[in-house]
């Protein structure tokens, strides 16, 4: 009889040596994952205060240079905030905007007044760029850009309401309650008509009838507005903004019911025009110039004069113009020029208006293209901001004629929006999650990693 032979001890499977390593490596992913998420906070905490300019009602606030430290944050969320990999797959608007950045810093040199070109560039304009750049580079989710989206149209139609109930005026004008770009008659109407179709776009996404309350009567009160001001610019644009919201959300998205809405609101409109008179003056004088009651007082034609003398300094300064704010002392009028084109090619050069136009044109063409991506298809959501971004976009290019907006920061967040949209929309088809958030600690990694190796140990 054969003797039992021992079982013979199996070695081990051997082990990974990665085992020491792995929490170190859990916890630089966890570093940048927290390093984005307080990118994406430090964009919100901008718009907000760009939004909402707290230091215009809050006592003291004043003499806080909130808008530079804000800026300084964006700066600080953009250069570490943002992956590697992301900055190799900017898209063309991007590239191009910074390309106009790097020619504006190029007019220092030859502006007339070194100082005050510095201080549009890079206190001013170089805030938009920046901004372009960190929403396209932080925002990666749906609920990511729905924040922001909500933040601009929540706090543009509060203004506006808060506005129209304070009815602070200049020459019988609706001006805004800030102090700063939403203070200005044409200003506000131009803003009010670009966050008007995302305002739209909540009120059709939005479910419960407080929602759809607060979205309509915010829409009415910012039609008003918009007529208040007597802005020829403003309604320009808001005609511009209605016919694109007519295509995009009813005759394209086959929302028959939102025509008796709208016959509503546009009944509002008529309402609030004919117990206006002298508004129906007022657009009359965009053909037939100062005429009585329009409250024109030769704007018009002053309008024109400006026109002409940024076209002559355009002729005369091609390439670099007179330097970032340099027109009203140019030309002797101390005047802006009332339109974004010739303001930039009189101020920095026809390569700045070519380079900015192009990147707005582009923008408007990329909505066009998301359209045909899957992800769009297959999310409602994305569909309506697509389409209230549409609108908007095309309603600033044709505002912008008619106000000085360069260095404003509105159209580039708007460019910003747009391009993140394209890249949520091409990534998959499936609706998006966020994903789960764990909180790491570099102590209880380097613990966990401990006690895993105790047990590796154990087992041999």
């Amino acid at each position: 009889m054969d003797a039992i032979r021992p079982a013979v001890p199996t070695k081990p499977a051997p082990t990974k040596p990665d085992s020491w390593s792995r929490p170190l490596a859990n916890t630089w992913r966890a570093a940048k994952a927290n390093r984005k998420s307080l990118a994406y906070r430090a964009l919100v905490l901008f718009s907000y205060v760009y939004f909402v300019r707290p230091e215009d009602f809050i006592p003291g606030l004043q003499y806080i240079p909130i808008g530079k430290i804000t800026g300084g944050i964006a700066l600080f969320a953009l250069v570490f905030g943002s992956q590697p990999k992301d900055r190799e797959k900017l898209p063309t608007e991007l590239k191009v905007l910074a390309l106009l950045l790097f020619h504006m810093l190029l007019t220092f040199v030859f502006a007339s007044w070194h100082g005050g070109a510095f201080d549009m560039v890079v206190n001013r304009f170089s805030k938009g760029v920046i901004v372009a750049f960190l929403i396209y580079l932080v925002v990666s989710r749906i609920d990511e850009l729905r924040k922001l989206l909500v933040i601009q149209a929540t706090t543009i139609a509060l203004i506006t309401i808060a506005s129209v109930i304070v009815h602070h005026t200049q020459d019988g004008r609706l001006m805004g309650i800030q102090k700063g770009i939403l203070e200005n008659p044409n200003d506000l109407a131009i803003n009010i008509v670009i966050s008007f179709p995302l305002c739209l776009a909540f009120l059709l996404a939005g479910k419960g009838a407080v929602n759809k309350v607060f979205w309509s009567f915010s829409m009415l009160v910012m039609i008003y507005a918009v007529i208040a001001t007597y802005s020829r610019s403003g309604l320009i644009a808001l005609v511009i903004t209605c016919m694109i919201c007519f295509w995009e959300f009813i005759v394209k998205a086959k929302r028959t019911a939102l025509l008796v809405g709208i016959l509503v609101v546009g009944v509002a409109g008529i309402g609030m025009v004919l117990a206006t008179p002298s508004y129906m003056t007022r657009v009359r004088s965009i053909v037939e110039g100062n005429i009585a009651g329009s409250k024109d007082k030769g704007s018009l034609e002053a309008r024109k004069q400006l026109l002409l003398e940024s076209l002559s300094l355009t002729v005369h300064h091609p390439i670099f113009g007179v330097g970032p704010g340099g027109f009203p002392a140019a030309s002797g009028t101390w005047q802006p020029t009332h339109n974004t084109y010739t303001g930039l090619s009189s101020e920095a050069g026809l390569p700045a208006v070519t380079l900015f136009t192009i990147v707005m044109f582009m923008s408007l063409r990329k909505t066009k293209k998301a359209q045909k991506l899957p992800g769009y298809l297959a999310d409602a959501d994305l569909r309506l901001w697509n389409s209230a971004l549409r609108a908007g976009m095309a309603a600033y290019i044709v505002g912008a004629m008619f106000a000085t907006t360069e260095y404003n920061l509105f159209e580039y967040f708007i460019v910003g929006y747009i391009c993140v949209l394209y890249k949520i929309a091409s990534q998959s088809a499936q609706p998006q999650s966020p994903p789960p958030v764990k909180k790491h600690h570099w102590l209880r990694e380097i613990k966990n990693g401990s006690n895993t190796n105790r047990e590796l140990v154990r087992t041999r």
